[in-house]
């Protein structure tokens, strides 16, 4: 089975040693997107909604890199630090999966990579 790594300015590039995404025939799985503009390397953490809405343009980036869309994603995952934020983290992801709706879990966590409030990730077929 074939397996391509996606990579794509679009998206912040990898800390670490992985990749923003994964594509195995198929199906690609995204690496969690974090609230980076890709163009700084910083987090736009005006608020929780446009760090939400700059990990949803990230996951796009990496989901059209692979040759996708946000129509071609069947699961997502949210890691959020504040379960408080849920409301508003929900009314910016509606923006991106309006009458489209994945499959989705919200997790609560402890802590995220870089200190961000919102990980988005997503797995699509494509």
């Amino acid at each position: 089975m074939e397996v391509t790594y996606i990579s794509t300015d679009k998206a912040p590039a990898a800390i670490g040693p992985y990749s923003q995404g994964t594509k195995v025939g198929n199906m690609v799985f995204t690496s969690g997107q974090l609230g980076i503009d890709p163009k700084t390397g910083e987090f736009v953490n005006s608020n929780i909604e446009e760090e939400t809405r700059q990990s949803l343009k990230n996951l796009k980036a990496v989901v059209e890199k692979a040759g996708g869309t946000l129509e071609n994603v069947v699961k997502v995952t949210i890691f959020i630090k504040n379960m408080g934020d849920f409301s508003k983290i929900n009314g910016v992801y509606g923006e991106y999966f309006n009458s489209h709706k994945p499959a989705r879990s919200c997790v609560e966590v402890a802590k995220l990579p870089k200190d961000g409030n919102v990980e988005i990730e997503a797995i699509a077929i494509i």
